[in-house]
């Protein structure tokens, strides 16, 4: 690896280049990573802004939602002036405003079985920070296939929860191996979600992410950790891989094109 640190970015990132866990050989490798958030909402608000504080140098958002003002009480990286606009694009100018070094690749689209294996093949971590199963699984089974490691979280009212995946674990699927029926799961714009919560949440996978980067500390990987904000406590429930798994287990497919996936109802976005 070679340094090149100018001045500027010892100053930005010193309170990492002192840290022995990250130094400035942990700050270029994070200067020359590239991480992928899917989803631009509530999840994805603080993994963006804070992966970006952090100094990562090539920073993907996928999102195909606009900016609505209802989304201004815990989407924090957009504003009043931005409602109407695209997320990806609300996303980009906020990055660019907060570090000069993150290069921002804006993915505006909805994610499918026919672009998520090219999407998420071109970085080394994916912040999964979606709402729905659909997208969920798509993430999952591109990210396992092409052996490139994620996070996940997922917000209800006052509790979240939030894992980490990578080759040498089980995946999403191995913890839930079907979608409930749809109508079962009840989304935020219907129950309603604490503004703070997906913060907490969102902070975690921008977290692991990050450890990953820099292969410190220990991962989520076979680890679910549940958060409830209402009694402030955090639960953690260990789970193992599945071989019957049909993506990570004894006899996986090779390709997505063997995978049949529901349509839903609810648009592909970050809650």
């Amino acid at each position: 690896m070679t340094l090149s640190l100018d001045a500027t970015q010892l100053d930005r990132y010193s309170r990492h280049v002192i840290m022995d866990e990250v130094g400035p050989e942990g700050q270029q490798a994070l200067l020359d990573a590239a991480v992928l958030v899917v989803g631009a909402g509530g999840l994805g608000s603080p993994a963006i802004q804070y992966l970006a504080a952090a100094g990562v140098g090539r920073l993907g958002v996928a999102d195909d939602d606009e900016v609505e003002l209802s989304n201004l009480q815990r989407q924090i990286i957009h504003g009043n002036d931005d409602v109407g606009r695209p997320k990806v694009e609300s996303a980009a100018e906020f990055v660019a405003d907060l570090n000069p070094d993150v290069d921002v690749r804006t993915h505006e689209l909805r994610v499918e079985p026919d672009n998520v294996e090219a999407l998420v093949a071109d970085y080394d971590f994916v912040v999964d920070a979606t709402d729905n199963f659909r997208t969920r699984y798509l993430v999952n089974d591109a990210c396992t296939l092409a052996g490139v490691p994620f996070s996940h979280g997922a917000i209800y009212k006052f509790e979240g929860q939030v894992t980490t995946f990578t080759t040498e674990g089980p995946c999403y699927r191995c913890l839930f191996p079907e979608a409930p029926p749809e109508g079962m799961v009840a989304d935020c714009a219907s129950t309603g979600v604490l503004g703070v919560l997906p913060g907490t949440v969102g902070c975690i996978q921008a977290t692991e992410a990050v450890k990953h980067l820099l292969g410190a500390g220990e991962s989520l990987d076979g680890r679910m950790v549940f958060y409830d904000a209402m009694a402030m406590s955090f639960e953690e429930v260990e789970f193992r891989p599945n071989p019957e798994c049909p993506i990570c287990g004894d006899d996986p497919i090779d390709s997505l094109a063997a995978v049949e996936y529901a349509e839903e109802s609810c648009p592909v976005r970050g809650e």
